[in-house]
């Protein structure tokens, strides 16, 4: 009888370690799952840095054509976003700093 309840002290031993085990596994799982969700969001936004990126150049570009024909007009706007650009990044930093 004694070697009956020693058994299932032994047994119930085992199962705590097991459930100890299953619930370490299910945290590692967890953890891989919300890196690989965090790694999809980083893979999104440098895509969308990198669009932005593109569609700023282009711009940039048709604006520096549009100066170098002499047109008046384009040149004011060129010199009106070049100064606002400098005007949000100072604030921009100032605002962090």
């Amino acid at each position: 009888m004694a070697e009956a309840y020693e058994r299932e002290r032994q047994n119930d031993a085992r199962l705590d370690e097991l459930s100890a085990k299953v619930s370490a596994l299910r945290g590692v799982t967890i953890d891989i799952y919300d890196n690989a969700r965090a790694q999809d969001v980083i893979d999104n936004t440098n895509d969308t840095f990198s669009s932005m990126s593109s569609q700023l150049a282009s711009g940039a570009g048709r604006m520096t054509r549009m100066a170098a024909s002499g047109n008046r007009v384009a040149i004011l706007k060129l010199a009106a976003t070049i100064i606002g650009v400098f005007l949000v990044l100072y604030y921009a930093l100032k605002l962090f700093l």
